[in-house]
This record gives structure tokens, sequence and C-alpha cells, in this order.
């Protein structure tokens, strides 16, 4: 099944046709083999007995793969025709999740939640589920009801960075095949919500919120909703930050240890009342009894909780434990996982790409491989304790590094008070409020002491440890070697497993020669952001945008890529204006990474200013623009138009030349600031190799005498997918691919790196070029199926000049 979520593209038909022919005679084999029972079966035995198992094993990977395969061909076909992309759909349908707030731009609150679109809807060509980000709604939604909305639909498509998190791929997952917002006008509830699971849960949250609603502790009801409901959504990105960084994220989901606990509850107290009956006893022991009413409990318990991976493991153990000790079987544990792993697989085959399921399953067989025997009384509950979260920090440290490249130096310690605060008081306390609400309360209140105990870790000196990307061999030693930590052998094994992590602990950090620079031009959506690397400097041009409270491209894009790439501090951060798409992530990486200098529109740095020089390592970087300090050089106008354009007028321009190379970073320039550079150079002052494109492609800039004069051979832009304000514009592209330009959008390219001592050719340093999955759109030119970018004969000879209304668009954003 994993081997499929590797593929470029889904098998054809011709692969379907050669799994089919391979596994008819596989089975058509074993038919013979078992109805030849000779001599030669005899003296052969074990030859025959591992080639039969061998062949069961290969029929069994060619079934999951093509049963793989087969459902996300189906859940690919759901997703909608690139042409109805930014099309207004009129959808009627249910609200099938617990709707959660967002806030919008200027604090307006908004909500998000799937609607299950109504089959008349769907035989029109709408998908069946659609994820919806609906704002300024007459009445907050609930779990159940029925709206009719006018939607604007577009295909899963999110931000592709190194590493980074696919939405794309979290939407297949959850069978998601398009994303849209809402129309402010054409939102109308039809009914109320009626009997469903997801409307038991909305009744469950909104009697916890109204609980705590006197304290105003989000908070708090956050987390017994995410303990209670699975409602992880409930939580917010500040406390998600916490508990990622003290290690202690994975408690705040419904986890293997909550079903287990649940299961056992709910088990002690059938068998309880199953021995008052004798009747019952004589149909049923009251132990089998028990084990299966315990069984069921989990299953609905993990189902009302929103089914995620570490409750289906834990269902699926539990099953399939029970089903081995009724048939009287006793399997070893590996067996049991596998098979617990196996339906897992098989009901969800996209489980193999979530971080939680390998962590649970590698978990759980550290635990039973270790094999600790617990002492009898209170102390050896406590070294039982102690050995288990020893084990699983030990042994899970290496695959934690690998799946988020950081890791939680003091989460030992959290995770010592974390974990019996969370499993044995605060989520008993919030499955209990449903029958006594006043509990929710206290719960909170212990939310509170465990958040206030932790945010004290957070701040000691290396409470986090990121570590930079490690080679895929470093990675298999490390994992071998977190396996080894963790077992019961003596000492001399394990230190010889702490040798197999120092690779991975310690990485061979790449950087680039004397005289050479390295450039990521990250995917942040629509705004601007640069990273630039030499021999031993680093910084940043331009932060990326911000999309809300506690979510900007310095924490979600810009960071995650430093780190990976082993950067501990930034030489320089230069913003080159304030507009928020460029300043947005600024407050996150001051806050994440120590910065040296501040230059331009940073919080306490220094203007930008033509004639500003620096050479690092042998790479020279000079400021063109702007000219003087507080000197755009704009006419005066009036309202939010007149600012913007002050503001993009007096944008930094930064030239930077490595080995006679030149890459030019122009913020936000327009028209007036790229003749007056032409002016002011002159020449070939201007001509660079790569030019990260003004202003996104807007038509209030990249003029033909500034693409004339820059004559790049790669010219990039960073925008939006579907953004608002239709960057890069036709007519902008047309000048670009007029001058030789190959063109390069984030939204097709993903991150882009750029080299000065290599010559690839540029398409193959995108990250969706790299990174090959059949549910990912490639750039252009990557295939040669795929539709490629006109070349410039297939152009008009002339590309005119934009007139006044394409300079200053009246009443129209830049």
């Amino acid at each position: 099944m994993g081997l499929v979520h590797v593929l470029p593209e889904l098998p054809g038909p011709a692969a379907w046709r050669t799994g089919t022919a391979i596994a008819v005679m596989l089975v058509f084999t074993m038919v013979l083999r078992a109805a030849r029972r000779t001599t030669r079966w005899t003296t052969h035995r074990t030859t025959l007995w591992t080639t039969h198992w061998l062949a069961w094993s290969l029929l069994a990977a060619i079934a999951g793969a093509g049963l793989t395969a087969a459902r996300a061909g189906a859940r690919m076909a759901e997703v909608p025709a690139a042409d109805r992309e930014g099309q207004v759909m009129t959808l009627t349908g249910r609200i099938g999740s617990l709707p959660q707030r967002t806030d919008g731009i200027g604090g307006v609150e908004g909500w998000r939640f799937i609607l299950d679109v109504e089959s008349p809807a769907v035989s029109a060509g709408a998908p069946p589920r659609v994820l919806l980000s609906c704002y300024q709604m007459p009445l907050p939604p609930r779990a159940g009801e029925r709206w009719r909305l006018d939607v604007k639909l577009r295909r899963p498509h999110g931000l592709m960075n190194p590493r980074g998190f696919d939405q794309a791929l979290w939407m297949l997952d959850q069978d998601l095949p398009a994303a849209g917002s809402c129309r402010s006008k054409g939102q109308e509830r039809l009914s109320a919500s009626g009997f469903s699971v997801d409307a038991l849960r909305q009744s469950m949250r909104d009697a916890i919120d109204r609980q705590l609603s006197e304290r105003r502790d989000r908070r708090g009801a956050g987390v017994l909703a995410a303990l209670s409901l699975g409602d992880q959504g409930a939580v917010n990105a500040a406390d998600w930050a916490l508990y990622r960084d003290a290690g202690v994220s994975h408690l705040l989901s419904v986890s293997g240890l909550h079903v287990t606990m649940f299961a056992w509850l709910a088990g002690a107290a059938a068998g309880w009342a199953w021995r008052r009956s004798a009747r019952l006893c004589l149909c049923l022991p009251a132990p089998r009894a028990a084990m299966w009413i315990g069984v069921v409990a989990a299953g609905l318990y993990a189902l009302f909780s929103g089914w995620g991976v570490p409750s289906q493991r834990t269902v699926g153990l539990l099953a399939i434990l029970a089903l081995l000790r009724q048939a009287g079987a006793r399997w070893p544990w590996p067996m049991s996982l596998c098979a617990a792993a196996a339906g897992v697989c098989a009901a969800d085959p996209w489980a193999l790409t979530q971080a939680g399921f390998w962590l649970s399953f590698v978990a759980v067989a550290l635990l039973m491989a270790a094999d600790h025997r617990a002492d009898p009384g209170w102390r050896g509950a406590l070294r039982n304790a102690w050995h288990t979260q020893w084990v699983v920090t030990l042994g899970l440290a290496p695959l934690t590094l690998l799946l988020f490249q950081q890791l939680s130096i003091v989460g030992l310690v959290a995770n010592a008070f974390a974990i019996p605060l969370v499993s044995y008081v605060i989520t008993p306390l919030a499955m209990l409020g449903a029958l006594c609400p006043p509990l929710w309360t206290l719960g909170a209140w212990c939310v509170a002491l465990m958040n206030a105990m932790l945010e004290a870790l957070r701040v000691l000196p290396l409470a986090v440890w990121h570590l930079p990307w490690p080679t895929p061999w470093a990675q298999l030693l490390g994992l071998v070697g977190g396996a080894v930590l963790a077992m019961p052998w003596p000492w001399r094994l394990r230190l010889g497993g702490l040798a197999l992590c120092v690779p991975m602990f310690w990485p061979v950090i790449e950087r680039p020669a004397p005289g050479h620079l390295d450039l990521w031009l990250p995917d942040v959506g629509q705004g601007g952001a640069t990273i630039l690397r030499t021999q031993g400097h680093t910084m940043v041009f331009d932060a990326g945008p911000s999309w809300g409270p506690g979510s900007d491209a310095g924490q979600r894009v810009l960071l995650p890529l430093l780190h990976g790439l082993g950067e501990r501090r930034l030489d320089l951060l230069m913003v080159s204006h304030a507009d928020q798409d460029h300043v947005g992530g600024a407050a996150s990486l001051l806050a994440g990474m120590p910065v040296e200098r501040r230059l331009g529109a940073v919080p306490g740095g220094e203007g930008c200013r033509r004639g500003q020089r620096w050479t690092w390592d042998g790479v020279r970087f000079e400021v063109l623009w702007p000219i003087a300090d507080g000197e755009p050089g704009e006419p005066d106008g009036a309202g939010q138009r007149r600012k913007e354009t002050r503001r993009n007028a007096g944008s930094c321009v930064l030239r930077v030349e490595a080995s006679g190379r030149r890459v030019l970073l122009t913020g936000d320039i327009e028209a007036p600031q790229e003749a007056r550079l032409v002016r002011e150079e002159g020449g070939d002052g201007l001509r660079s190799e790569v030019l990260v494109v003004p202003h996104h492609g807007s038509r209030t800039s990249s003029t033909v005498a500034f693409v004339g004069a820059v004559a790049p051979r790669v010219a990039a832009v960073q925008s939006g997918y579907l953004n608002r304000f239709g960057h890069p514009k036709p007519d902008v592209v047309a000048r670009y691919l007029a001058a030789d330009a190959l063109l390069l959008n984030t939204v097709d390219c993903g991150a882009w790196r750029w080299r000065s001592d290599r010559w690839s050719p540029p398409v193959d340093d995108c990250e969706r070029a790299t990174r090959r999955r059949y549910w990912l759109r490639l750039p252009p030119g990557v295939r040669p199926d795929l539709p490629t970018l006109p070349s410039p004969a297939d152009l008009p000879a002339s590309v005119p000049e934009p007139d006044a209304a394409d300079v200053v668009p009246p009443g129209v954003p830049p």
C-alpha cells in the first residue's frame, strides 16, 4: 500500500493488466501446490512451505496495492475540473463536522466546516464533500444543520516547501475533494440538525462552552473538547505550539491510552453487573462478556471522538486480542501488532502518510519489546511508569526528529507530570462532565495548571532542540539506534545504539563554497520571502505574509526551513516595506531565532538607502533603492490606495552578485521607481540572471523598459493560489516571455532553490518537481504531457507599455 503513495502517477491500464495476470498466476500456482500431496512435498517440505508463504505475501502486496490505487483513483475522480475553480456554485447540504471558529481579515469571525453536499448538486458536477470557510454568517453553524450556500470552489492545493505540510495530501486523506469560500450573500439555514453522531458531539461541545463561558476560558474549553470529542481544532495555535515545544502534544489527541482506559472502565463495570445474573453467566462467562463489552465501548468512544488513527489502532488491536482470546489462540505480539496495522491500513490506506500512525505503532512495539515486569506496590507502579516513559522517549527520539525536525529536551520532565495529569485527571473530568457539568470547571483549572507548568519549562535554555535535515543513511542508522537504546539489553549494546544515532543528531551542514550563493525562494502564498546563504552568513529578505492570529509565514515556513538547513541565527533580516504580505512573519522570526542586524521595515531596524554595501565570503550585496530615506517620489493622493502606493514606492531593492552571476530582489516597487532605476544604473547595471518579479506580477510594475534592462534568465513570481488580485497579470507574463525569460511561479513550482555554482535547468529545482506524487500538480515543462508556457515566437512582436490606468488602477487593489 505504501508504494502507491510514492508514485508520481497512478497505475494505468497496462499496470492493472500486469498486476491482474501476476495475481492469477500466483493463485493458480498455489492451487496446484495444495493439490499435489506427493513424496516430493514431504522431502522438500521446508522449501515448498517457504515458497508458499512468499507467494501469499506477493499476492497480498498486489491486492493491497490494487485496493489502494483503486481508492486513490476514485477519490481523485471526485476533484472538480480546473475550469470550475473560481466559479460560484450554489450548494445545498448538511454540515458534517464540528464547525471551527476562525478569524478573518480585520478580526471578522468566521467558521470552517465540512459540508456534505446533496446528490442533485453532485450529479451536476459538484464534489460530494467540501471544506468551507465562511464569514459573516447569519447564524452560528452547527453540525447536522442543512444549509444553502453560494460557494467559490478550488481544488486541493497548499504551500509546497521542503518537508513541509502537504495540504493536498491531507485533503485526500480526509476525503475532501475540494475547498471553498462562502460568499457573504446567499447563506441560508434550511433546517436544524437531526440525530447523528456529529450532532451529539456538537451538543456536548456547546455544553462545554456554556459551562466555561463565565470564566471565558477558551483555552480550557478547547483542551476538554479535544480530549472528550477529538475536536483538536478547538485548541488554538498558540497552545499547540506550547504543547509541541514541551513534547506533550500527543496527549491532546484521543490516544490509545485514553481508549484503553475507557475500555477497561467499561469492561470492569460490565463484568461487575454481569456477575449479578446467574442466567447471563450461564450464557457467557463474565470475563468474556466484560472483554467484548469493553471492545464495543472502545469502538463507540473512538467513533464519538472522531475516529483518529491512534483510536483506530487501539480498537483494532483490542478486537484482535479479544478474537484470539476467544478462539484460544496465542499469537506473538509482533503478529498481533502487524494484524492491527494491516486492519488500519485496509480501512484507511493514507494512514501510512500520517506521523501519528508511525508514532503510535512504534511506541506500542517498543513497549512490547521491552517487556518490563512491574514490581508490586506503589513503588513498583512508579518505577514502571518511569520505565515506560524512558523507553518511549528514547525510542521515539530519532523518529520524532525525522518527522518534525525538532526534539523537546524538557519533554521527559514535562511528560512525567503531564501524562498522569491528562490521563487520570483531565480526561476523566472531560468525559464525566457530560453527566456533571461542574466537573468541566475543575478540568479547566487543571488545564490552566498544566499550561503554567509547561510554559515555565519552555522558557528554559535549550528547551527545544532543532536539527538540520539528516541524510537518508543517517536517518536509517538513527532509527535503528533509537530502538537499540530502548531495548532491555546490556549497556554496552545500548551505547552502540547511541553511536548509531550520532550521524542523525550531528549531521553535516551543506554550505556554499566561498564566493558562491545559495538562494531559496520559499512558497509563502501571496507574499514575498527569500533566504540567501553564503559560506558563513545567512540573511532573509522579506518575511512573508500573516494569515491570522498566531499563523504567519515566519512561523510555518521560514523557521522550519531555516532550522532544516542548519541555521541557528540570522546575520541580517531585511524587510523591503511594511505591507503585511512582506512583514507579516517578521515577529515570528525575531522571536524564534537570534538576529544580528535589522534593515528596512523591521521593528527597530535602520532604513534602507541607496549605496549601502557589504561583502560576505566573496559575495557582494548592494541596496539600489530607495534613493534616500523617506523619499518614495510618489504624488500625493487620498485614501488607502495612496498609502499602499507610497509604501510600495519605498521598497528596498537589493542586488546580489556571486561569481559574476547576479540576483535582483525588488519588493513591490512600481513603474516610476523602475524608470528611475533604469536611468540611475544605465547600460548593464541592472542586468541580472535571476529577478524576483516586482509586486508579484502586478500591472503597476514590470514595464517593458525595466524588463529589457534586467534581461533575466529566470523571472520568479511569488503569488497566491487563485489570489484575488489575479497576479501575475497576463500582459506581465507576456513581457517576460517576450524577453526570453523562464517564468517560474511558486504556485506551480513550490519552493525554488538557485545556486550560483550550478547550471541545472531551473524547473528541476522546483519542490513540486522533486516531490512528484500523483496528487500534486507539477510545474509546466516537467512532464511532456503537460502544457508548456508559450514561446516568445507565439507572442506579439511588441508589448505596449502600461498606460496610466494600468499603473494605478482607479479603485482597484494592486
